[in-house]
């Protein structure tokens, strides 16, 4: 059990929900595990096979208490709201500020400032641990990057900043696979089709963290497919899309730099299609998702609750901090930045 920002986060499968007078109790095999009071409480998410009693129910609907179920893996499986529904007040605030032009720039350049010092970050802790002077040069023009993100006066123009930083950044990105001769190589970013493994490894695990986004979006009630970076295309997460830009690099990159450096995925596990694009076959499949949820189970202290939390949770907790702040609660949206 996890308690942030006035939200319960209920992460062991197999826990039971009840109520005890004005009071939220988790049990596990009918033993009380955690009892807090409702008044506390803004929201309980769920993780896992957890089941609630209809009292619960009842004392979560009196006190507007949303109540969420993600399942294992964080697919959003569904959300009870009781009488009053808060979702149609925030998603239309969130949607007026999607057509406020001067409101998705500056939300956009704090998503993107985040982004670019994360993947600078990346950048400096592989100096420090493998020293490569090739890697000093992006990591100052990086840092210029983000300062120069600040004088963009439209969402074209922080685009271009954004692709230059990009650019910057995977440029030396191949000096970050220290493994010698472990048949990996990255030239640069293909997304659609990835043209070799690296990039399949990456645009795999951005798909599974922009998933999980966009389950913590719903999970809080906003809308995933309204971004205010991205903009409406059919089919698209634009707000999902929006808010993963501050977590790939220290998700995902991470992820995909370590399952090479220790050879937990090999070239062999891949395979070239006839229309080029390179794809994982099922069991490095299986060996990445497994690595995935291992790598989300992991704690960190977040930077602005101060507390440690499981990267897992990170998406939720962005999300929570994101509707206060489209809700007027927070004077800013505090971005993810680990240091």
């Amino acid at each position: 059990m996890k308690h942030l920002l006035n939200t319960l986060y209920i992460l062991t499968p197999q826990s039971y929900l009840c109520r005890e007078g004005e009071t939220v109790v988790v049990k596990q095999e009918d033993e009380t595990k955690f009892q807090l009071p409702i008044h506390t409480l803004s929201s309980i998410i769920c993780f896992g096979l957890t089941g609630a009693s209809p009292y619960l129910f009842e004392l979560c609907g009196q006190n507007n208490v949303s109540l969420c179920f993600f399942s294992q893996y964080g697919k959003f499986q569904g959300r009870y709201t009781g009488k009053l529904n808060g979702n149609v007040c925030l998603r239309r605030i969130q949607y007026r500020m999607a057509d406020d032009t001067e409101f998705c720039l500056g939300i956009s350049k704090t998503f993107m400032q985040a982004k670019i010092a994360n993947c600078r970050t990346v950048l400096l802790r592989a100096n420090r641990n493998y020293p490569q002077n090739c890697l000093l040069p992006a990591i100052e023009a990086l840092k210029n990057h983000t300062l120069s993100l600040e004088p963009a006066t439209n969402l074209a123009k922080l685009r271009g900043k954004e692709g230059d930083a990009a650019r910057t950044y995977f440029g030396v990105f191949n000096s970050l696979i220290t493994k010698a001769d472990c048949g990996f190589n990255f030239n640069e970013r293909s997304r659609r089709p990835p043209l070799d493994e690296v990039n399949a490894l990456l645009s795999f695990i951005y798909t599974l963290l922009a998933h999980d986004t966009a389950a913590a979006l719903e999970g809080v009630g906003l809308d995933p497919a309204v971004g205010f970076y991205h903009q409406d295309r059919p089919g698209r997460p634009g707000l999902a899309l929006d808010l993963m830009e501050e977590m790939r690099a220290f998700i995902a990159d991470r992820l995909v730099l370590n399952l090479i450096n220790l050879e937990q995925v090999k070239p062999e596990g891949f395979e070239k299609t006839p229309s080029g694009s390179v794809l994982m076959n099922e069991e490095t499949r299986k060996t990445v998702l497994t690595e995935y949820q291992t790598r989300k189970s992991r704690e960190i202290k977040h930077p602005y609750l101060k507390e440690k939390i499981p990267i897992g949770l990170l998406p939720h907790v962005q999300a929570v901090l994101l509707a206060r702040y489209i809700r007027g609660e927070l004077d800013a949206y505090p971005a993810f930045i680990y240091r």
